[in-house]
């Protein structure tokens, strides 16, 4: 009996007093977390902020030019003030449908994707006559925009295990009564054909691994064919080779750079001086006590080094394995009023051919449960975003609460009746992260 309350009471010491796991790096100096060398590092972060041209593939329509673009802010991998339009319709059946959009004088029409491209690469010297910008019918009545995402830290965000999203969501809904209830949607694994895993990025969770999220962004924001979506949106005007995007003597093609350049990321820093200020620091009790933190969870932590993601395809390193971080957010769905009504296209994420797979666990249902959610937004750097929410139609931190209704309509209720001391206190919290 002495031996087995000794064993106990050790598990319990172990378990009250085991180390912390070490923090992610975090920064904005362009190093790499250690994932990489910092030569690499440069060396992928150049392939991220290279400007495409029309003889590497780009468009025919398109969004940008470069990675960088769209994502930079205060420094490339970051957010930006950068929107994307999308639009579609109600079919008769009550469900979202994606656009028709006709070019060309009506010869063509783009089909399987919300996203409308805002340029287009002809007409030109070569294509003089030749009309293939999109513009957005009459029919298609949901519209929305979507800001530029923060990439930063993502490396981290990709080796949080599925189960990790999986208990949160549980626990979300237990403690809540359902109130507030984030959804899990297991998504396409583009480079492991048949495999799915919990989405996490984009606003509409649409992708689990950073270089599905690449080969996606490639193809739709810049026009680049690669081997993960290898079809182009339109084939007029275009005079590429296909895939645009082909291995380098390295072996590796732009969208892997591009991947190991965001996993080598370190996570967006704090404000150190006015996080340590006593305005802040009260606010941050604030911000649990309203109920801020059910959604903007505080701290996930990363699989052990070893673990193999993405359908095998993916081995954490030793740099982003057993690691603590700070994205103040969930990264699950949720209706808090402001969703847009669209729901993501499969051929337009996931590549033409993504019928042809059958994809484990996955559930068409459930991506139409999606309309009118939103992932959480993580509240990391969130002091450098001077617009706001999804759309950016928010431009200052307290009209961004305000607009949360929905699931959250308790916890802005609960803001609301803070004293004007406190709001502010817990404004000062934010503009901390």
């Amino acid at each position: 009996m002495k031996i087995f309350m000794t064993l106990f009471l050790l598990s319990l010491s172990f378990f009250f007093f085991a180390p912390a796991l070490p923090e992610a790096p975090t920064g904005f100096d362009n190093k790499s977390n250690g994932l990489v060398d910092a030569a690499t590092h440069t060396a992928d972060q150049a392939k991220f902020e290279e400007v495409e041209k029309i003889s590497d593939g780009l468009g025919p329509i398109y969004n940008a030019q470069s990675c960088r673009e769209c994502h930079q802010n205060p420094t490339s991998g970051g957010s930006s003030q950068v929107n994307e339009l999308r639009v579609g319709h109600t079919g008769p059946d009550g469900k979202f449908q994606d656009p028709a959009i006709p070019i060309a004088r009506g010869t063509e029409v783009i089909k399987g994707r919300s996203l409308v491209n805002d340029r287009a690469i002809c007409p030109n010297g070569a294509f003089p006559s030749t009309e293939i910008q999109e513009r957005v019918p009459d029919s298609e009545r949901i519209r929305t925009f979507r800001a530029s995402v923060n990439l930063l830290g993502d490396g981290f965000v990709e080796a949080v295990a599925d189960q990790t999203f999986i208990d949160l969501a549980k626990e979300q809904c237990k403690k809540n009564h359902n109130k507030i209830c984030g959804q899990v949607l297991f998504v396409p694994v583009v480079e492991s054909p048949g495999q799915t895993a919990v989405g996490r990025f984009g606003w509409k969770d649409q992708h689990a691994s950073l270089l599905s999220f690449s080969g996606d962004a490639y193809l739709n924001e810049m026009g680049i064919t690669n081997r993960l979506q290898p079809d182009e949106v339109t084939s007029l005007c275009n005079t590429a080779s296909e895939p645009n995007d082909t291995p380098g003597a390295d072996g590796l093609a732009d969208i892997d750079h591009f991947a190991r350049f965001i996993r080598a990321t370190e996570v967006p820093a704090r404000d150190a001086q006015l996080a340590q200020s006593a305005k802040a620091l009260k606010g941050a009790e604030l911000f649990d006590k309203v109920g801020c933190d059910i959604c903007h969870v505080h701290t996930l932590t990363t699989v052990p080094a070893g673990t193999k993601l993405n359908g095998g395809a993916y081995t954490v390193s030793s740099a982003l394995g057993d690691r603590a971080f700070h994205p103040y957010g969930d990264f699950l769905l949720h209706n808090v009023g402001t969703g847009d009504g669209i729901v993501q296209s499969m051929t337009e994420h996931y590549g033409k051919n993504m019928y042809k797979i059958t994809w484990k666990s996955l559930s068409l249902p459930e991506f139409q449960n999606t309309a009118n959610k939103i992932r959480t937004a993580p509240l990391w750097g969130v002091r450098l975003h001077s617009r706001l929410m999804h759309d950016g139609e928010s431009t200052t931190l307290l009209d961004a609460i305000l607009r949360h209704r929905g699931e959250s309509e308790h916890v802005t209720e609960k803001f609301e009746k803070l004293k004007s001391d406190q709001k502010e206190e817990l404004l000062e919290f934010l503009r901390s992260l």
